[in-house]
């Protein structure tokens, strides 16, 4: 706090300043008839008593944003850009997710200039960003699908959809990976993406302007074991190899580097190193079983733009400068 930098009468000015500016609803000019000042005292008086903290002023909007985490983490981990949703009035992880998903949807919406062509992810999360983009949020976008996803189970193909509704509300073009996420044999994988069609979708998503991709939970709930690539327990055993969750399909750990490489091996898709070294690459995590798989992410470069919440900023401030920690923790207060 700056209290300190007032004398006794002038903080007390202050407090009736803005008593009477945002509990009264007075105009700069009342308050000065009232208190026997000028206008401008009046203004000076109102600007130190928000820097001193007589005065916070919370944005409760499920829109509004956390600027002060947005540039704590943005300074600590380098990035291009970040938007961190708040997770005020949320009741339940899917709720937050659906908050994160509307920010990564007004962040691509208001992205200038709007890409050529757009790589995408598929799984839960893309799939809410997908529905809660606008028509016309851009146009003539290409979008093409990163990672292979066909699904093994009832729960359908999400992975081609999410690129056609991204693509549809574009009045753009989508370019899908009609294959598994992961194979069973190298070989199979390799004999694959030498076929001509499936070549050049890959070939497309390489030279993607940018990306837009979710992280996966290394767990039971992740999308690749819903999906029938994996079962639970083969899950659990990559964590115990050091798995934090899972990025465009492969499992990385606290170094952002695949865990096992002979599952990266067969797993269908662009190659992190192509994510690590693209000029806009959108990371969209949420929620507290993420936190992990979000910090091995911005901290090896597997991301230039992240979209969160603040409790996972706030998770990736841990150890960081008490300054920055403390922005956090007011603004979730």
């Amino acid at each position: 706090m700056l209290r300190g930098l007032m004398n006794s009468s002038d903080e007390l000015m202050a407090v009736r300043a803005a008593e009477l500016y945002y509990d009264e609803g007075r105009t700069q000019d009342e308050i000065g008839s009232a208190l026997h000042i000028t206008r401008w005292k009046v203004g000076r008086l109102l600007a130190q008593a928000r820097a001193t903290g007589i005065v916070r002023i919370e944005i409760v909007h499920p829109r509004a944003r956390r600027v002060l985490a947005e540039q704590a983490v943005k300074r600590r981990y380098g990035l291009k850009d970040i938007v961190v949703a708040s997770s005020a009035g949320v009741s339940s992880a899917e709720e937050l997710q659906r908050r994160v998903a509307q920010a990564a949807a007004d962040y691509l919406t208001a992205l200038r200039p709007a890409p050529h062509t757009l790589g995408v992810s598929w799984g839960r999360t893309m799939h809410d960003v997908a529905a809660c983009l606008p028509r016309g949020w851009a146009h003539g976008v290409g979008v093409v699908q990163i990672n292979g996803g066909l699904s093994l189970t009832k729960y359908g193909d999400t992975a081609s959809a999410t690129a056609l509704v991204i693509a549809q509300k574009a009045a753009g073009s989508a370019h899908v990976l009609p294959i598994p996420a992961i194979l069973e044999h190298t070989a199979t994988k390799r004999s694959i993406e030498r076929d001509r069609a499936i070549a050049g979708v890959l070939d497309r998503a390489a030279h993607a302007q940018a990306y837009l991709f979710g992280a996966g939970v290394a767990g039971a709930d992740s999308a690749l074991v819903h999906s029938g690539y994996l079962t639970a327990e083969e899950v659990e055993a990559l964590v115990r190899k050091g798995a934090v969750g899972d990025v465009v399909g492969r499992f990385i750990g606290v170094d952002g580097v695949p865990v096992d490489s002979e599952l990266d091996s067969r797993t269908v898709g662009l190659p992190l190193e192509r994510i690590r070294t693209a000029e806009t690459a959108i990371a969209v995590v949420a929620g507290e079983g993420k936190h992990e798989v979000a910090r091995a992410m911005v901290t090896n470069g597997l991301c230039t733009v992240l979209i969160t919440d603040d409790g996972t900023a706030a998770a990736l401030l841990e150890g960081s400068a008490e300054p920055e920690r403390r922005e956090v923790q007011e603004q979730a207060s």
